[in-house]
């Protein structure tokens, strides 16, 4: 009895040892608050000093950043759809007829086209309606030759300074990236094209500007392009100025990111295999650590 006795007052000893051994000398939150919130300030303040020099052209005027473009339902924008083909063929004539002449398509070669909007027969005869500078021959000299799908689509101008000539001195940008490079993408080429109006009262635009409120600064050279039945497409749609914009806003967002469906239909194959690996896996696990974790161990202490 007095052997058991002792044991017990030993273990009631020893418990507030072990606990204070295995309690954690670090100070908690609540009793440093001064110190966390210098802490805080100083991030915020670090962050908005890097901010306001980073990003110095930050405007909040809306007339300075222009208009957020709304967002329309693109079929293109869900995890498993792709583009609408009939809509990037009838976008490509609006470029053809209307937009290529002032701007390029330097990224994109006849070849592209190719299985995606028209076939391989189509594109040949589109492509041989241009002449490429090509050579030298035999002789050194260069000369003209009809285009192939391996050619890039041409410029509408042979320079840079020859467009700023052709317009007044603005420069047309190139369209192969231009729903990457501009906020909003689809739907801010889409607002762009149908968003011609007069200024508002108070607004003055420049003689040879005209107003846009979803341009940056609400004035742009370019001047509105697309009309009700400008062109006629080859299926029969009816060809309103909405759905040129809608047609070839698709066309550039295919000309920004031609490997769109092919990416989301490897995305899809990589899904099915990474999920059937993940169920062998699990099922692995269980078979190999089931024994392991359900095993029980006796010990038996020698007599």
């Amino acid at each position: 009895m007095f052997s058991r006795l002792s044991a017990q007052s030993a273990r009631r000893f020893v418990k507030p040892n072990v606990q204070a051994r295995f309690a954690s000398t670090k100070p908690h939150v609540s009793e440093q608050p001064k110190q966390v919130a210098a802490v805080t300030a100083g991030i915020v303040a670090s962050t908005a000093l890097a901010y306001m020099y980073v990003d110095n052209t930050v405007s909040a005027n809306m007339a300075d950043e222009g208009l957020h473009p709304p967002e329309h339902p693109w079929s293109h924008n869900g995890p498993l759809s792709t583009y609408d083909h009939a809509a990037i063929r009838r976008g490509f004539q609006v470029y053809q007829e209307v937009c290529s002449q002032c701007h390029s398509l330097d990224r994109i070669a006849w070849r592209n086209l190719i299985g995606v909007s028209h076939t391989e027969d189509e594109v040949k005869a589109l492509a041989e309606e241009h002449e490429y500078t090509d050579g030298p021959d035999d002789n050194g000299d260069m000369f003209q030759r009809p285009g192939k799908p391996s050619d890039y689509m041409p410029r509408p101008y042979p320079n840079d300074e020859a467009a700023r000539a052709g317009n007044a001195g603005a420069l047309p940008p190139d369209l192969s990236l231009m729903t990457k490079a501009r906020h909003g993408g689809a739907d801010y080429v889409f607002a762009l094209l149908t968003g011609y109006m007069d200024p508002p009262g108070g607004v003055e635009v420049r003689e040879g500007l005209n107003y846009n409120p979803y341009f940056p600064g609400g004035a742009i050279a370019m001047a509105r392009v697309l009309f009700d039945g400008l062109v006629e497409y080859e299926d029969g749609t009816p060809a309103t100025t909405s759905q040129m914009a809608k047609d070839v806003s698709v066309f550039l967002s295919w000309a920004a990111e031609p490997e769109h469906d092919e990416r989301k239909k490897m995305g899809m194959k990589a899904t099915v295999i990474i999920t059937g690996l993940l169920g062998l896996s699990l099922w692995l696990k269980r078979f190999k650590f089931a024994p392991i974790k359900t095993r029980k161990i006796a010990y038996n202490p020698p007599k």
